[in-house]
């Protein structure tokens, strides 16, 4: 009788609470907006398509007895000399252009949301320390925060990468060079965490709730992560969300660049740098499918990321 009773008021209560998420603020902002809500469809679709891109890519473009050279350089399926086992092309490798744009989304979506983790947690920590600490401590973090906005993203990313060629040369293989990539473009990013919650820290820790928590004997790093960062998270998402999306394009930056993933491995930005060699022979398939999904992704997960600052806001309600 008591395990029924129980099982009764655990599901009124998830029923309360998805109710409470359906009837909120920011669920009535979102499905009011259809931008939004085709924004969310676009994201989605990509990102589930790259998730299970070996289930729906009709060939493995990293299966090499699956490659043949005679089948490169063939036009989408509906054009002339097309082939209807290649929907999008095929490119220099004999590589179908479809499936390698879901095995590149899925590499360029990996390393954009590792690195926007990476950043946020580094810059999160280092603003919740500066605000909360302050003086020296506060002084030294704001200054390598003000030294590290006067070098572009790009700049980094570029000398990280150059210098994990050095100590790794030949030994350099495709994993280690995903890692350099989120540590290059993470520590692009982590300033403007940093400064957002320093600001929204330093107000917070002189509220009547921190103050009980050291008097209490609450340890400072627990005062931190268990009661400011839940008050400073919502600037925090809009930021992570604007990121992804620079993260994204950075990725494809120095990838069109040949700093990013090998051909072997490619993502959207190496699909790009490969196809541009052959844009001015006519065989546009190869750069311009795989520059239209990057476009996409980035517009969608702005527009996400504009109507999160928006809905956030409480000026705007």
């Amino acid at each position: 009788m008591a395990d029924t009773t129980a099982l009764l008021v655990t599901r009124i209560t998830t029923r309360e609470r998805i109710r409470a998420v359906l009837g909120s603020d920011l669920v009535y902002s979102f499905l009011r907006s259809r931008v939004t809500i085709a924004a969310a469809m676009v994201t989605a679709i990509i990102v589930i398509a790259a998730l299970l891109a070996p289930l729906i890519a009709p060939h493995d473009p990293y299966d090499l007895r699956q490659l043949s050279l005679l089948d490169s350089h063939n036009p989408p399926a509906w054009l002339s000399g097309g082939d209807m086992r290649f929907l999008l092309g095929t490119d220099d490798q004999g590589r179908d252009v479809f499936s390698t744009i879901l095995y590149g989304s899925r590499q360029s979506i990996a390393i954009g949301v590792m690195a926007t983790l990476f950043a946020g947690m580094l810059g999160i920590s280092l603003g919740l320390i500066a605000g909360y600490t302050g003086g020296t401590v506060d002084a030294v973090i704001m200054r390598a925060a003000d030294i590290q906005s006067t070098f572009p993203a790009i700049l980094i990313a570029m000398l990280i990468d150059g210098t994990s060629r050095a100590l790794f040369g030949e030994q350099r293989n495709e994993q280690i060079v995903f890692w350099v990539m989120v540590l290059s473009i993470g520590l692009s990013f982590w300033v403007q965490y940093a400064r957002t919650v320093r600001g929204s820290t330093l107000v917070e820790k002189n509220k009547d709730y921190v103050l009980a928590a050291r008097l209490i004997g609450i340890a400072p790093v627990k005062i931190l992560f268990r009661h400011v960062l839940p008050n400073v998270v919502g600037p925090v998402l809009v930021i992570a969300t604007i990121n992804l999306a620079l993260a994204i394009i950075t990725e494809a930056t120095l990838s069109f660049l040949g700093l990013g993933l090998p051909s072997t491995q490619p993502s959207l930005g190496t699909l790009i740098q490969i196809g541009q060699k052959y844009l001015f022979a006519g065989e546009w398939w190869i750069a311009i499918f795989p520059g239209i999904t990057l476009a996409a992704l980035v517009l969608a997960v702005n527009l996400l990321g504009d109507w999160l600052r928006d809905a956030l806001n409480p000026k705007l309600r």
